[in-house]
């Protein structure tokens, strides 16, 4: 085994890009595998690129076997909530079948030690507003329930083949690269944040509040934001983690505190000096009032503690990628 190569799935995407830079900086060497089906071949700057889809376990085995990594880091995932509601077969082949072949390979292989990107969407609707990862696992949609799937996989064979697993939940990922590298580029993005570039790059003429009744400080739904950043140095250390411990961990990754989509917008305001124009709808059905994590888990046992995930530093940084595509005309083509 190369004793620095990580197998990174999906490290053309949003996440994954991040992770292969704070890998490379921290003495490994990233290996992204992706299909490139939403991923960006131009994010792929810090280490090799094999295009391959995770479904294909013959593939996927031959390309461990070819670079012979010391662990995978898996983000190759289909996303996108209500895609999964209208077609939950995609998620189903993508992110469960996807996985289990992953762990097949891996297995194959002797690959003793994975980080799987998990999401707080195994919580659904939370009865508590400080979310634990002992809190009850509900999802109410099909995206939720794949990565819980994947979640149940990973602990089977964690206890019957001894393969050491990182879980990791995060919240609300949003930010870009401090320097502009690399940042969120989905063609069909659903998260408030892009969404607002894009309002204040005047490509998109408005954003929705969807749900101004809430019972919160100003009626908008609250949401936990962690900077992309902080998120990939967290991937970093869980990594490090399970390869010194040989230890399965399930960590919640987010900052500990809320900010509401009104309380974003503002920020949007004043961070890019543009108007933005919001419009008030009716609740969507499913969203919760509140989604924050209790991430002091992730701090006591990985020494982490998130630096950039202050709600200015991740609209400047978001606004700084977004003016980076303008300036270079580029069109969004999609990141995980």
């Amino acid at each position: 085994m190369n004793k620095k190569v990580i197998l990174v799935t999906g490290g053309a995407g949003y996440i994954g890009s991040h992770v292969c830079k704070a890998l490379k900086n921290s003495g490994f060497i990233p290996l992204t595998y992706d299909n490139l089906s939403s991923g960006n071949i131009g994010a792929v700057q810090w280490g090799a690129f094999e295009q391959g889809d995770i479904r294909d376990q013959e593939n996927l085995s031959a390309i461990i076997n070819k670079y012979k990594p010391i662990a995978i880091m898996h983000f190759a995932s289909l996303i996108q909530v209500g895609d999964s509601v209208v077609n939950p077969a995609d998620y189903y082949s993508n992110n469960v079948l996807g996985s289990y072949n992953l762990l097949e390979a891996a297995r194959e292989n002797s690959i003793k030690h994975i980080v799987f990107s998990s999401t707080a969407a195994v919580y659904g609707i939370p009865t508590v507003k400080l979310i634990k990862e002992s809190s009850t696992l509900s999802p109410i949609n099909p995206y939720g329930h794949t990565k819980l799937t994947m979640e149940s996989m990973a602990r089977d064979y964690a206890h019957a083949y001894g393969m050491h697993n990182a879980i990791l939940r995060y919240f609300n990922a949003a930010g870009a690269d401090l320097d502009a590298d690399t940042g969120s580029a989905y063609p069909r993005d659903t998260h408030i944040i892009p969404l607002l570039m894009q309002v204040a790059a005047k490509t998109m003429p408005e954003i929705k509040i969807f749900g101004t009744d809430y019972d919160t400080e100003d009626g908008s739904a609250v949401r936990d934001y962690i900077h992309v950043k902080d998120l990939a140095d967290a991937h970093v250390k869980s990594l490090e983690y399970i390869l010194e411990h040989d230890q399965s961990i399930t960590l919640n990754l987010g900052t500990n505190c809320g900010h509401s989509v009104k309380e974003v917008i503002e920020c949007v305001r004043s961070v890019t000096k543009e108007n933005i124009k919001s419009v008030e709808c009716d609740r969507r059905q499913g969203d919760p009032e509140i989604l924050v994590a209790d991430a002091s888990k992730a701090r006591e046992l990985l020494g982490w503690n998130p630096e950039y995930s202050d709600l200015e530093t991740i609209i400047s940084s978001a606004w700084k990628w977004k003016c980076k595509q303008l300036e270079n005309n580029v069109v969004n083509v999609g990141a995980k």
